[in-house]
């Protein structure tokens, strides 16, 4: 890497054998010390690579989150699980992004859980989690938030500071709050067209 002072080299070669010991041979390089709770529950495909302070929280034993090979993840991003993340081969993800598959309450008729009510504390009420799928060769732009319940279909592009709620069908281009498809990739004409 062209460019990189002795000092940056010597850094990096300390936090790559680091990243082996404490996550396994197939983690390349995780930049910083990461986070991470049940280190028990995450499978890293090959050539893993994070930028400085990733958090991982795996909050249920039954959950699970799991990166393809040659995932990237870029600097200060959170990714919780109570149910099911899972990113698929040769995805980007972008700095600051939140990927989380759970929310404090479920917001339906009181009778049918009382720990939605307005009154409960936020920390006391129900957490439900929904899997989020990324498919293969995502890129998801900085800032953008992936919640529960989701699916990002192959090749897609998120937006910077994009909000995904749905599902988002493959080789789209979602920006947005909540995310919308703006393009899709036309495979037969090989170009992106407007929605």
């Amino acid at each position: 890497m062209k460019g990189y002072s002795l000092y940056m080299w010597i850094r990096l070669a300390f936090f790559s054998a680091l990243s082996k010991l404490l996550y396994g041979m197939n983690v390349r390089v995780i930049k910083g010390f990461a986070r991470v709770i049940n280190k028990g529950h995450l499978q890293f495909g090959s050539r893993f690579t994070a930028g400085v302070d990733l958090r991982i929280e795996v909050l249920e034993e039954s959950a699970c989150v799991t990166f393809g090979q040659n995932v990237k993840i870029n600097d200060y991003c959170h990714i919780g699980a109570m149910s099911r993340v899972v990113v698929g081969d040769d995805c980007l993800i972008g700095s600051r992004v939140t990927i989380v598959d759970h929310e404090h309450g479920v917001y339906r008729k009181p009778s049918d859980h009382p720990a939605s009510l307005p009154w409960t504390p936020p920390d006391e009420r129900l957490l439900q989690g929904k899997p989020i799928i990324i498919e293969k060769n995502v890129w998801i732009g900085s800032g953008a938030i992936i919640v529960g319940g989701v699916t990002i279909g192959e090749g897609s592009v998120i937006g910077a500071n994009a909000v995904v709620t749905r599902d988002i069908s493959r080789y789209s281009l979602a920006v947005g709050a909540p995310a919308k498809v703006i393009k899709t990739f036309d495979e037969g004409g090989k170009q992106w067209l407007c929605v």
